[in-house]
């Protein structure tokens, strides 16, 4: 009779065991094409930034026929003259409106009638070729309060001499302002041009004042 004898060592059946699960996992599968769908893959994407290319070129020559429009030396086309002549049987008075060339260039004329201040106006705004700004204002029924709101409050600082006529300089340290009462109305002249450039605008206005019939001032017209 003999004696059967396990000769296995401790631990061989568990090494056994973990390799044989181990060998069981598999490794991640990639996907491999087949050079045909690769072919249709790249078809696909080639296809694509072809009709990207096409979009691009149909718009292109739209954009260049149409380009964005510069504000940088725009000028808006305005006829003083015209527009004072049409304001002239509203206003009572014939409206300035200077021959400036090229010196000045008019964004606006129009006529306020008033209805916020109580004091209806002619106003034209002018830019210098520096890019700085003045504001024409006329009226025949200026008085002090409206005066010092035109003006921005700025004291009476001297006068200023400019077609022949002394007007009245106010300044507050950021913007000028020339006044004169001439032929029944009162003009202002405010903004922020060197005062180089308020006295040819000045000279501009009293020579247009002077081709025109005198207004017949209003008692309550005043400088004062």
């Amino acid at each position: 009779m003999s004696n059967t004898q396990d000769t296995s060592k401790p631990g061989t059946t568990s090494a056994h065991t973990a390799a044989s699960a181990g060998s069981n996992e598999q490794a991640p599968i990639k996907p491999v094409l087949s050079p045909k769908a690769a072919k249709r893959a790249n078809a696909s994407v080639i296809g694509m930034v072809l009709a990207l290319l096409v979009c691009v070129l149909a718009f292109l020559p739209v954009v260049l026929m149409n380009p964005s429009p510069k504000t940088d030396g725009y000028r808006p086309n305005i006829n003083v003259s015209a527009v004072a002549a049409n304001a002239a049987d509203v206003a009572g008075f014939t409206p300035v409106a200077p021959e400036t060339g090229d010196t000045f260039s008019p964004n606006y004329a129009r006529w306020e009638s008033g209805s916020g201040s109580g004091v209806p106006t002619w106003e034209v705004g002018y830019l210098t070729r520096k890019q700085d700004f003045i504001g024409l204002i006329q009226t025949r029924q200026a008085n002090p309060t409206w005066l010092l709101q035109k003006t921005n409050n700025a004291p009476v600082t001297g006068k200023r001499s400019a077609g022949g006529h002394d007007w009245e300089l106010r300044d507050n340290g950021k913007n000028h302002s020339m006044i004169l009462e001439y032929r029944g109305t009162t003009v202002i002249l405010t903004g922020t041009a060197g005062l180089d450039e308020f006295a040819t605008l000045a000279a501009a206005v009293v020579k247009s004042m002077d081709a025109a019939p005198p207004a017949t001032p209003k008692p309550s017209a005043t400088l004062s």
